[in-house]
């Protein structure tokens, strides 16, 4: 079998494959044995803004393409990027869209694999270390802890477009003792009064971690009441948590960046 145009446990495709590739939460050291293998053989990589740009030195062999989206700034469409994988695997090459986090959180890669399933495209999904649960480890934040929390969400903190953040914000504040908020920061005003007027006590802990993993992470912890004005400075991207587990970061937290901002 030509390991080139191999995937694992099927034959080979001379019309090329798509790795669907979860980078990690930003530490490069974070990257699977998986992930690596695929970068090492990639003919081309396609990768985000949020994946680790010292990722991109495991593949000198590769071409480079650039589809990274910014807070409200798609350069290249969602459609766009999909017709790119297509194209470049119907060239009988070996493609690895590179995605910051995991494909399948919050990263479009189910939209991505559906795009190849409909062109007959094969295709491999390579499971990453998602920023939702690494970002607060590196803050000392545990999202479950037996007898604080034994429910935990992965919310999205904003809609496709201009649309507003449409959740069901009772069942969040009532019915879940962790929620995990990612690519929130902009839409901070509203989480925050939602989740108190849907019955979220004002006091209850929240932490914003930005650029989690990496040397210049930020934390600012408080309350649901006083986080407006505390985090004023923190931007994208950051991860929001919002529960009793936030305390544990006092106690738990190990990570000490370059320059680390904790506001209590």
């Amino acid at each position: 079998m030509d390991e080139k145009n191999s995937i694992r446990g099927n034959p080979a495709h001379s019309r090329g494959i798509v790795y669907l590739v979860g980078g990690g939460p930003g530490d490069p050291g974070l990257l699977t044995i998986r992930g690596l293998e695929c970068l090492q053989k990639a003919d081309v990589v396609v990768h985000d803004r949020l994946a680790n740009e010292e990722l991109l030195s495991y593949a000198p062999q590769a071409e480079l393409i650039d589809v990274g989206k910014y807070p409200r700034h798609h350069p290249i469409p969602q459609p766009e990027i999909n017709n790119i994988l297509i194209q470049k695997a119907s060239e009988g090459r070996i493609v690895v869209r590179l995605k910051g986090g995991d494909p399948f959180i919050f990263g479009r890669g189910g939209e991505e694999a559906q795009a190849l399933t409909e062109a007959g495209i094969p295709f491999e999904i390579v499971p990453g270390v998602t920023s939702a649960i690494a970002v607060p480890a590196y803050a000392g934040i545990p999202v479950t802890q037996r007898g604080v929390a034994s429910s935990v969400a992965f919310i999205t903190g904003h809609c496709a477009g201009s649309n507003p953040l449409d959740l069901n914000w009772k069942a969040l504040a009532e019915g879940i003792d962790t929620l995990v908020f990612m690519m929130g920061v902009c839409s901070l005003p509203i989480i925050v009064s939602s989740l108190i007027e849907a019955g979220r006590s004002a006091d209850t802990p929240i932490a914003l971690i930005e650029k989690g993993t990496l040397p210049d992470q930020k934390v600012v912890t408080g309350t649901l009441s006083n986080i407006m004005e505390r985090a004023s400075e923190i931007q994208p991207p950051t991860i929001i948590v919002v529960g009793e587990v936030v305390n544990l970061n006092a106690t738990l937290k190990w990570f000490e960046p370059q320059s680390q901002l904790s506001v209590r």
